[in-house]
């Protein structure tokens, strides 16, 4: 009897497939031979055509460094975030389980070890059986091709790139034969393997077996079983069409799949891998979440990306200095405490709800050193704002931020303060501060010395009137006394003061968007600022006159763990010891006996309320000498338009007669409760004589 032929294998399908294997011989000679071309030309690709396309292409293929998480640590050392495009953590091959490599080259390229850069046997009968069967049934690409594809779409930069790396061209194949052959040439096996490894993506978000190995099962790749490591070797054929979390049967046949041919070759025992194959997969999925929205501090994470962001030394550009933080594998070390944080984040959700039409909002930083401890808002990231979430910061500077600011009413009157002080007029200098004053129109100097006239201005008190002093006058918050106290300092120097001491004044004359900020009303805080400038000001204070740059950073070391960049403290005297000694002494005050005395915290602490024009913005900024605080609540619709706090429900209450005094300052004693264990109980220098160290110069230094 006749032998029938199978039905896929008519003449003309076996013509075609001796055709395509003479094709795939031409090729390999040109590849393996360099241009010994052994046949003329087959399939409508001339041997001559092939000789030239390789000889066209590169000789190397450049594998640049792969895109690693980065790491946010707080203080101790402890994540707070993690930032990726690819969540990988490369590691060396030393650094995963042997059996994971075994199942890895069984399943993928069981010769790697004992072929060049193209396996001919395999990949002939790869093309045999898959021509034979109509479909890909083999995969007859050797590790070190998969790398070389794996590389050039990880590469990739533009569409047109990708699709080149990734269409099913003779010429992305030959690409591919001849950059398999230098990178087999330039590495070593080991090298290619551990780099393979690592490039793979291994589906549900993890790229690289340490990332894989930590996500599905909770191990460290040098450290994964025969189960574990036959799942993962067989998910790299298809990282979605296989993920365990999303189709576990599908995923156990293709361990068992892997557990089959590693018992094939003698790798393992056949009643082993039986065995293993009538178990669960065993999961122990671990989420490694991505960005600030998943941080535990998210606003603060947001407020270190966009400082880093800013920072010329990380790149070229936004985008370069974003590749660098997303990709580069860092560890970024910040200054944030968490201790203080969820002080910080207590205090503000208390007193404010999310859903409300205000924002509570509170900074605080360390004196002497600028270190940024702890930033919290009452309205949480996300995109949900029915609940009250959003991504806009309001609490840091708006180059760091989203918002321009809030008015931070009498918290300004400080600057005319020490600006007196510095000028030499002693803590009794006294005015009558009487309840309403028409200041008449006067001429004050302009910072560039031309004189500038502001016409009058109509002020009047909100609090007490009569005859005072400094230590009267800023304890009652006097509108009056500290009107007539600036006619005697000039306006050019408490706004230079602010400047030196953090406030980013950026308008004088109102030239642009926004309010002019150099104008008589400037000692009522009419100028916009946020929480965290507030609390780096008041933190010179605290630190006698030495004024630190805010910094949410102290290192970035790069995947390697070297060093990259410091962000030491950058601090310059700007006010005598004297002066903010005096400051002090007689900001204690509004503690102990003014407004905020019920705020009191059983030592040494100084402060100033504030309340802007129409009510919008209520403010308490104080301090200890090794903590500043700032804390405000201001009146926001849910875009961050804003609008008067009076009669608004912000949540456990209602205001009605908006003052910083009576729900600003509560927030800020509550925090600084929440921490008081962890500050030493420090002293402030009493004050001594204060003598005149002349007018700040256009940066806002002492002239000295």
């Amino acid at each position: 009897m006749t032998a029938q032929r199978p039905e896929h294998l008519t003449p003309g399908r076996v013509a075609s497939h001796l055709g395509v294997m003479l094709a795939v011989a031409a090729v390999l000679g040109v590849v393996v031979a360099g241009l010994a071309i052994p046949f003329a030309g087959v399939v409508g690709i001339g041997a001559k055509n092939v000789a030239e396309t390789m000889d066209q292409l590169p000789a190397e293929l450049e594998t640049e460094a792969l895109a690693q998480r980065t790491q946010v640590l707080d203080e101790d050392g402890e994540v707070i975030a993690t930032l990726y495009d690819q969540n990988r953590v490369n590691v060396q091959l030393t650094d995963v389980s042997r059996m994971m490599v075994k199942a890895i080259v069984a399943i993928e390229d069981y010769r790697f070890y004992q072929h060049g850069a193209l396996d001919l046997k395999g990949t002939l009968r790869a093309f045999i059986t898959n021509q034979a069967s109509s479909g890909v049934v083999q995969g007859g690409s050797s590790i070190t091709q998969q790398l070389v594809k794996l590389t050039l779409v990880d590469q990739a930069k533009s569409k047109k790139e990708q699709a080149a790396a990734t269409d099913e061209s003779y010429a992305r194949k030959l690409r591919e034969l001849r950059y398999a052959v230098a990178l087999e040439q330039r590495h070593t096996k080991d090298w290619i393997l551990e780099r393979y490894l690592n490039t793979a993506y291994f589906g549900d978000g993890a790229w690289g077996i340490q990332s894989a190995a930590r996500h599905y099962f909770d191990v460290n790749a040098k450290d994964l079983n025969l189960k574990q490591s036959a799942l993962l070797a067989g998910l790299v054929k298809n990282p979605y069409g296989y993920d365990p979390t999303k189709f576990a049967d599908r995923a156990v046949a293709r361990r068992n799949v892997v557990l089959d041919r590693m018992a094939e070759l003698g790798i393992i025992k056949e009643r082993r891998a039986d065995k293993i194959k009538d178990r669960k997969l065993g999961l122990k999925v671990q989420a490694t979440p991505n960005g600030c929205v998943n941080a535990r501090a998210p606003f603060f994470c947001d407020y270190v990306l966009n400082y880093l962001q800013k920072d010329r030394s990380l790149g070229r550009n936004v985008k370069e200095r974003r590749e660098l933080i997303f990709s580069g594998g860092l560890t970024i070390r910040t200054t944030i405490d968490l201790d203080a944080q969820a002080a910080a984040d207590e205090a503000v959700a208390a007193a404010v709800y999310p859903e409300a039409e205000a924002i509570g909002g509170l900074a605080m930083v360390e004196p002497g050193t600028g270190k940024v401890r702890a930033i919290a808002q009452s309205r949480p990231m996300g995109s949900d704002r029915s609940i009250g979430q959003t991504y806009l910061n309001y609490v840091v500077n708006q180059k760091y931020g989203d918002s321009a600011g809030f008015q931070p009413g009498s918290t300004f009157k400080v600057f005319v303060l020490a600006a007196a002080l510095e000028q030499g007029l002693p803590t009794s200098t006294s005015f009558n501060a009487q309840p309403q004053m028409e200041i008449p129109e006067y001429e004050y100097e302009d910072c560039d010395g031309e004189p500038y006239g502001y016409g009058t201005w109509p002020v009047g008190n909100s609090t007490s009137s009569g005859y005072m002093d400094m230590y009267r006058g800023t304890r009652e918050s006097v509108n009056t006394y500290f009107a007539q106290l600036e006619m005697e300092t000039g306006i050019c120097e408490p706004y230079q003061l602010a400047k030196a001491m953090g406030v980013d004044l950026t308008n004088p004359e109102g030239k642009g968007p926004g309010l002019p900020e150099r104008v008589p009303s400037f000692v009522l805080g009419i100028p916009d600022a946020s929480p965290l400038e507030m609390a780096e000001a008041y933190a010179t204070f605290a630190a006698r006159g030495l004024h630190c740059d805010s910094r949410p950073v102290v290192a970035i070391e790069d995947a390697r763990g070297n060093l990259l960049k410091e962000y030491p403290a950058e601090c310059q005297q700007v006010l005598q010891e004297t002066t903010a000694d005096a400051v002090n002494d007689i900001l204690r005050g509004v503690i102990e006996g003014g407004f905020a005395s019920a705020q009191n915290l059983g030592r040494d602490a100084a402060g100033k309320t504030g309340t802007s024009q129409s009510g919008r913005a209520i403010w308490f900024v104080g301090y200890t000498p090794n903590m500043a605080t700032a804390s405000m609540i201001a009146g926001a619709n849910e875009s961050g338009t804003p609008k008067s706090l009076e009669g608004v429900d912000i949540g456990p209450t209602t205001i009605y007669g908006a003052s910083g005094s009576g729900y600003a300052a509560p927030v800020w004693g509550n925090a600084m409760r929440g921490i008081l264990d962890q500050l030493p109980a420090e002293s402030f220098t009493p004050p001594s004589s204060v003598t005149n160290s002349g007018s700040f110069d256009d940066d806002g230094l002492d002239d000295d």
